[in-house]
């Protein structure tokens, strides 16, 4: 009866594991994503790029209502926490409305178009769903918060105080 115990105890905690990674696939760290600029570069030189940080990463697009809705939390967040970054990844359609997008909602951050929008190598890790979508990395490059959708969820800012794991 122990051993039984013992192995259901460690297939709930595997599973929990692979639903919520800590770190990213090799595949996610490899997608690449387009700058602002106009720059492609893949994932991995992106968050690496701000190590050290805690990061706030949003996926989302410019016609979503639910990440329209979400933003002025998102804006009052990195009032609070400006030391933090925010990493806004967008699955738009096309770059224009990306762009769009970006100046009219006047958000603030670090942006990059996924081309590959939901099929793309970095949403298949992360299992995207739906969007918005929120995930927190923190200081050492880990990731802290795997997955809220809404901006005013309680364990985004718990993750970006660092008290949630």
């Amino acid at each position: 009866m122990k051993h039984l115990y013992f192995i259901m105890l460690l297939t709930l905690c595997s599973c929990s594991e692979a639903q919520n990674p800590t770190t990213f696939s090799k595949e996610a760290l490899s997608d690449v994503m387009i700058g602002i600029d106009g720059s492609k570069t893949n994932f991995s030189k992106i968050i690496e790029k701000f190590k050290g940080k805690k990061v706030v990463i949003e996926i989302w697009a410019s016609w979503c209502g639910d990440c329209i809705k979400g933003m002025p939390k998102v804006k009052s967040l990195q009032k609070e926490y400006s030391e933090v970054v925010y990493l806004f990844l967008s699955v738009d359609k096309d770059i224009a409305s990306w762009k769009r997008g970006v100046r009219k909602y006047e958000l603030k951050g670090e942006h990059y178009f996924l081309p590959g929008g939901w099929d793309s190598d970095f949403n298949e890790f992360i299992d995207l769903s739906w969007i918005p979508r929120y995930m927190v990395v923190d200081t050492i490059g880990e990731i802290q918060l795997f997955k809220a959708i809404k901006a005013s969820d309680k364990k985004l800012e718990i993750s970006i105080k660092g008290e949630y794991k």
